[in-house]
């Protein structure tokens, strides 16, 4: 084995010449196999079309010589039964015999012919065979009188013993009788006749022996049942259920390939007997078979000389290319060799023989004019090679430099990440862990070996959570879509199971593959905690403070009306004022609690369907108090077909969005100057505004507008009052209502809010 790869590589071709020579044989055996191949197919297809259709001519020459001859049999049986002198009553037995001895002569097949009776006793017959005997169970006498003519292939009964012994097989007839006729036109008696089946014999034998012997021909005549009436030795009298005959029992004529009962292949035509004239026929059918291993034989003959041929041909050929290749590489040697001697320092041009063919030149020119550009691209290359050398010195010295920044960088980013107060982890894109800081150790006690590798819903989430890491990753994957840069309240589980409450911010590191996740945790338990604490406190003062608020403000509302007699001016002016801190006081609570019910989701909203006019009204006569006090106008703006907007609302929440709106109007506006209460609708919406002829909204607090205990101006808040929540307050009842609520101000003209709700 170690030899034999030196050895092949001896074996194999050296040369251009050797390799077109190697072409051209390779070429020819193959161009020869495909001819064969070709060859050989439309051969066979020819020869299988041609053979098929001579077997099956020869098959429906022989079906239509065999209804012929019937038909005439069929025909001389009837005329004779209907001649007088024959079956005329007055007929002798000797002039009977006599008439039929004439019949029988006339055709040599003939077997017996005679005539019997209607009680079936034979009268006459041409060599008086049988006379005497009675016919009357024969099939052909019951058949005759019953109008069937003729009958299909029979051994002989009566007459085997009668008539001389046949080699080969025993006798056989075809029965042709028909019933012979008094003066009266009835049936007398009949006359029938036994034909000989050598007749069908001889009939085969004159069309398949031309052929018989040169080609292996064989004929057989097939009954309608399926019987081989006439066929080869071992096929006689057996039943046989081939293609071929399914094909001849649709009458058709042709020719089909099929294996038979012994297990060859043959090729056979068929064909079908068909009625002539009014002989109606038996439903013969012939078919002419021969094997197709001697169909095929000119083929294969044709095929071996194509293969010797082109053997011989590939020799011829391989012999001419190695010539003509020798011719062909003979200038191309000569240029290699002045190729060789420029390899070796040799600066000649390289110039072909002058009997070369046009590529050699063209080459030769092409090649010199390489070795010109190659020695002046020899001298750019090594300026250009040692200015590269110089860059490449600078930019290694820049990457050194840029490297150790980077690993710089990534020390102090480790350092700050170690340091970070906040949990840090790094999650990859199957959620799985690749980072976990001190921070993440403390506060979920997993230390960093124990984190890295395993996934994040495992180690942080309560099992209730993690389907939600899952479907979030999915809907990474799929679209790209994953919530970043947000900071998000979750619920997070320690090592001990103790669940706590987080504040989380994701952000995407990284592109590809190689991205993950960067996730900062901040514990925010206590927070929350602080901020329950807060709100219950809140709550808790709230309600406790409203009840004494109520009744100090129903007393001092008695006295400032002077319900309780006159008091002294300056008495009376201080229960004024503590009137007012107390009315004020009182919506601070009244707020307080309504913020608290809305963030608890138990603010009730009682909503029904009803025109909104007499709500603007209602809001605005509550307010004019307030409004004339500050010196302000109130006026109603309702548009044409007001009267006629309704939606479905809470009424009472409405008049608080609407003196929230004119209360904050009111405290804003100038003394002397005038708030517009508006109400008019577009498709689909009813639009209520309050617009004031105030300074307008600085534009710095224009984004925190509806937040709670927003104030544009500390100091002039503590001037004016309010708590900061009633646009938050109004913002909440607008969208429980389905509807938007904003504003439009303009620096010292005046400020609009306009509240949309749905038309009901």
């Amino acid at each position: 084995m170690p030899h034999s790869r030196p050895f092949l590589h001896r074996l194999s071709p050296r040369g251009l010449g050797a390799w077109l020579a190697l072409a051209f044989s390779v070429l020819t055996v193959v161009l020869t196999l495909l001819l064969v191949e070709v060859v050989e197919r439309a051969a066979t297809d020819q020869v299988k079309s041609s053979i098929g259709n001579g077997l099956g001519e020869m098959a429906m020459q022989t079906a239509d010589k065999l209804d012929r001859g019937m038909y005439e049999r069929y025909r001389e049986v009837r005329l004779m039964a209907r001649r007088g002198e024959l079956v005329g009553p007055s007929a002798t037995r000797a002039e009977r015999r006599r008439i039929l001895s004439d019949m029988q002569s006339t055709y040599g097949y003939y077997e017996w012919i005679g005539m019997a009776g209607l009680d079936g006793t034979v009268l006459a017959e041409a060599r008086g065979l049988l006379e005497g005997n009675n016919v009357a169970e024969r099939p052909w006498f019951i058949n005759a009188l019953k109008g069937t003519y003729v009958g299909d292939v029979h051994e002989a009964v009566l007459l085997a013993k009668l008539l001389p012994v046949q080699k080969g097989e025993p006798r056989r007839f075809v029965d042709v009788a028909f019933p012979w006729m008094d003066a009266n036109g009835k049936p007398a008696g009949v006359l029938g006749t036994h034909l000989s089946w050598e007749w069908a014999r001889d009939v085969e034998r004159s069309i398949i022996a031309p052929v018989e012997t040169r080609h292996q021909v064989q004929a057989l005549i097939v009954s309608a049942e399926g019987v081989v009436l006439l066929g080869p030795d071992g096929l006689q009298d057996t039943t046989v259920n081939l293609s071929s005959l399914d094909h001849a029992r649709k009458k058709r004529t042709g020719y089909v390939a099929e294996r038979w009962p012994d297990g060859r292949d043959y090729l056979v035509g068929y064909a079908a007997t068909h009625p002539v004239g009014d002989y109606p026929g038996l439903g013969w059918h012939v078919l002419v078979r021969q094997e197709l291993e001697d169909a095929y034989r000119p083929v294969r003959e044709l095929r071996a000389r194509t293969l010797w041929s082109g053997a011989v041909l590939a020799l011829l050929f391989s012999l001419a290319g190695l010539l003509l290749a020798r011719r062909i590489t003979r200038p191309l040697q000569a240029l290699a060799a002045s190729a060789d001697r420029l390899r070796r320092g040799d600066s000649q041009e390289l110039v072909p023989a002058q009997r070369g063919y046009t590529e050699v030149r063209q080459l030769s020119g092409a090649l010199n004019a390489l070795v010109t550009a190659l020695v002046h691209r020899r001298a750019e290359l090594q300026v250009l090679n040692d200015t590269l050398e110089l860059r490449v010195e600078q930019r290694t010295l820049e990457l050194e430099r840029a490297l150790a920044s980077v690993r710089a960088s990534e020390q102090r980013i480790a350092a700050i990440v170690g340091a970070a107060q906040d949990a840090f982890m790094a999650v990859d894109q199957r959620g799985m862990i690749l980072d976990w800081n001190p921070a993440a150790e403390r506060m979920f006690g997993w230390s960093r070996h124990e984190a890295v590798g395993w996934p994040l819903a495992e180690m942080i989430l309560p099992e209730r959570y993690r389907a939600s890491i899952a479907k979030a990753l999915r809907g990474f994957h799929q679209g790209g879509e994953f919530s970043y840069g947000r900071r998000l309240e979750r619920i997070v589980v320690n090592r001990q199971g103790t669940e706590f409450m987080v504040e989380t911010t994701v952000a995407l590191a990284g592109e590809g593959e190689d991205a993950f996740f960067s996730i900062f945790l901040h514990d925010i338990s206590e927070r929350k905690k602080i901020d329950r604490m807060k709100s219950e406190f809140v709550s808790t003062v709230s309600h406790e403070l409203r009840t004494p608020l109520t009744s100090i403000h129903a007393s001092l509302s008695l006295l400032d009306t002077g319900m309780a007699g006159a008091l002294p001016p300056d008495v009376a002016e201080l229960i004024h004022i503590a009137n007012q801190s107390c009315d004020r006081l009182m919506r601070m609570v009244n707020d307080v609690l309504d913020i608290q019910k809305i963030e608890a989701g138990q603010m009730e909203y009682r909503r029904s369907v009803q025109p909104l006019a007499p709500v603007v009204r209602h809001a605005t006569e509550a307010m004019q108090g307030q409004a004339r006090q500050a010196g302000v106008a109130l006026r109603l703006d309702l548009a044409p077909g007001a009267e006629a907007v309704r939606a479905a609302i809470d009424h009472d929440r409405v008049v608080q969005v609407l003196s929230n709106l004119l209360s904050n109007a009111i405290k804003f506006t100038p003394s002397g100057k005038a708030v517009t209460v508006g109400l008019a609708q577009r498709p689909g919406w009813a639009r209520l505004s309050v617009t004031d002829e105030g300074p307008g909204i600085p534009p710095a607090f224009e984004g925190r507008m509806f937040e709670r205990f927003a104030q544009a101006d500390a100091h002039d808040t503590r001037q004016r009052g309010g708590t900061g929540l009633g646009l938050s307050i109004s913002k909440a009842i607008v969208e429980e209502h389905g509807g938007t609520i904003g504003f439009e101000t303009r620096a010292g003209m005046g400020t609009r809010f306009t509240v949309e709700l749905p038309l009901g």
